[in-house]
């Protein structure tokens, strides 16, 4: 098997896939939602265990391929003594894992900060994470400038 910087991957509709390449994913499926074991899973759809063996580290559904969740926010904050590291206890609070912080020297008493966060096990959605940012009686301003795979 070559190395995976050499494989080459391509994206695929699923109705051009083999029922075997389909059935694969349906296993893989059971497998983890129902905790079963293969035996009993490919029973269940009708595949072969060595059409699964054959298939099942190579056909993946596109959403296990994206993992992370890359959020960035830019946020005005007033330049107060304590209000990053309240601010991260909040983004943290949240599930969010941040990734990068940039902030600029404060000037006028206003200071910039933007977060790269990875908000992959955040369990709410975007908008009340920055509604919850925003309600920071210090943050004055909080906007997504990116969101990749959100």
């Amino acid at each position: 098997m070559k190395d995976i910087s050499e494989q080459r991957f391509y994206l695929v509709r699923e109705d051009v896939l083999t029922e075997a390449m389909q059935k694969t994913l349906e296993v893989k499926k059971l497998l983890q939602r129902d905790r079963m074991s293969i035996l009993d899973a490919v029973a269940q759809t009708g595949l072969s265990r060595s059409a699964f063996y054959k298939y099942r580290d190579a056909v993946f559904p596109f959403h296990s391929i994206v993992k992370e969740r890359i959020l960035t926010v830019f946020l005005q904050l007033e330049d107060r003594a304590g209000t990053l590291a309240t601010l991260l206890q909040s983004v943290a609070e949240a599930h969010c894992n941040i990734l990068t912080i940039h902030q600029t020297i404060p000037i006028q008493g206003r200071a910039n900060v933007t977060l790269s966060l990875d908000v992959t096990a955040m369990e709410i959605d975007l908008e009340t994470f920055l509604q919850q940012l925003k309600k920071l009686d210090f943050v004055e301003s909080a906007d997504v400038v990116s969101s990749g795979s959100y």
